[in-house]
């Protein structure tokens, strides 16, 4: 008589580090978690992300020609679609894992400079979510485009480069600020005081009404002898202030990631790393890069817009054009790709810690987001779940399930809604992050690996 196999009744979430413990595994998950830092220190803006994109899929052998096998097409330089066809046709279906590269972030204002105590400041509009304070007495840079009147569009770069100057907000100091220290944080910390500090010397030769040198004007001239732009050029201008400098290991055991744009662009970088190694897949596969995501999803490059329809018509008319796009779609098969905020040892009471996200076990699986009764949730249906769970176990790859905090403490929201409207199966996956939002977010090294190796199974199965 056959000995029955012994079933685990109580789940044991698996450590990734001890998954992947092996030289082997080691080895590989350096060499990617060095590829992630480049990449976060380099892509600073979702215009440098979409350039890293396509120049990765144009290296790859994608093309924008859509009756190739392997195509890419970028929006706006700020959302892009890949590609690659599968043994399949489209009509059975595809994998697509979509993800957004926009970041929290201040913007210039559309009349941003002024001079003010023979300062000259930059008014800004922060993007998203941020906890305002995060971003005062830090060193900052400005990255961008302005586009001239004649269409000329000049690329705008300050900070980042060893050679550069850095910018930054000022903060009032402790002998001053005991108002200050007894006032809300959202009181304050103002929006209307987040000016960036861009000079303080003048113009030399040019005197104002009171026989003193503009700094402002000094600015301007700056500005005009490194990009050949000048004031009215801001009213064209799409220009970001972030964290200057490259993203880095933390901890003395170089475990962790720390850098600016975890949320989500750690999804960009898994997403593109695993469909270039899954080259020859059952399934169509998709990667969709958005923007916009962190204010809404809104305008002609954000998940709400219809570039993914239009371009993935484009796909079936090159493709298999009998084909109906209301067929293709209820047989896609998604992962919206987000990051997961991890239970931080500091702050465990906003956490349910039986329903949380730790840092070291691998992608986290938000069967639901939104907020406060699952408001604005995709709620992912337990037949995908349970499928999800099959491929993983079986490849090996350790993972986690979650919530974002306790039911009362908040929320948020990703892109899972707007593709679930076509009916395909979806399911929000991410990294977990701790200090998520912050200038300088915390991932591990073990989480990146374990999402790739998911983001390849879920492309290949």
């Amino acid at each position: 008589m056959s000995k029955k196999k012994d079933i685990e009744l109580e789940h044991k979430p698996k450590s990734a580090w001890e998954v992947y413990s092996s030289k082997k595994h080691v080895a590989a998950m350096d060499k990617l978690a060095d590829r992630y830092i480049d990449f976060l220190s380099r892509c600073k803006t979702e215009r440098l992300v979409m350039d890293y994109v396509r120049e990765r899929a144009e290296a790859a052998g994608f093309s924008e020609d859509f009756a190739k096998s392997a195509v890419v097409r970028i929006q706006r330089g700020k959302a892009g679609f890949m590609a690659r066809r599968g043994k399949r046709p489209l009509s059975e279906g595809f994998r697509l894992i979509g993800a957004h590269a926009d970041c929290p972030r201040l913007d210039l204002k559309q009349n941003p400079l002024y001079e003010d105590t023979e300062i000259c400041l930059a008014k800004t509009h922060y993007y998203g979510g941020i906890r305002k304070y995060q971003w005062l007495t830090s060193q900052l840079a400005l990255h961008g485009v302005v586009v001239k009147k004649d269409g000329e569009v000049v690329r705008v770069a300050v900070g980042d480069d060893p050679a550069d100057p850095v910018l930054t907000i000022t903060d009032l100091l402790p002998h001053l600020a005991y108002k200050e220290v007894e006032k809300k944080v959202s009181a304050a910390f103002e929006a209307e005081k987040l000016n960036i500090v861009l000079g303080q010397s003048p113009l030399l030769g040019k005197k104002d009404d009171d026989g003193k040198g503009k700094v402002k004007d000094h600015i301007l001239k700056l500005l005009n002898d490194r990009y050949g732009i000048t004031e009215s050029d801001f009213f064209s201008a799409e220009l970001q202030i972030v964290p200057a400098g490259p993203a880095r290991y933390v901890g003395l055991d170089s475990s962790l990631i720390g850098g600016y744009g975890h949320d989500d662009r750690s999804s960009v970088f898994c997403a593109l790393e695993a469909l270039l190694a899954e080259d020859k897949p059952e399934y169509t596969q998709i990667a969709l890069f958005w923007d916009k995501e962190e204010i809404g999803s809104d305008g002609a490059t954000g998940a709400k817009s219809l570039f993914f329809e239009y371009t993935l018509e484009d796909l079936i008319e090159a493709w298999e054009p009998d084909t109906k796009l209301s067929r293709v779609m209820l047989n896609g098969t998604a992962l919206s790709a987000d990051v997961a905020g991890a239970v931080d040892p500091d702050f465990k009471d906003v956490s349910e810690e039986r329903n949380s996200a730790y840092l070291g076990y691998g992608p986290c699986f938000n069967k639901f987001t939104g907020h406060r009764g699952k408001v604005g949730a995709n709620d992912a249906h337990p037949e995908f779940i349970g499928w999800l769970r099959r491929i993983l176990d079986d490849a090996g790859i350790p993972w986690q399930m979650s919530e974002l905090g306790k039911v009362d403490a908040g929320g948020g929201g990703t892109v899972a809604k707007f593709l679930a409207v076509y009916g395909m199966d979806i399911i929000d996956v991410g990294a977990p992050v701790l200090s998520m939002h912050s200038p300088f977010e915390l991932t591990t090294k073990a989480d990146m690996y374990a999402t790739t190796l998911a983001f390849r199974e879920f492309f290949k199965n």
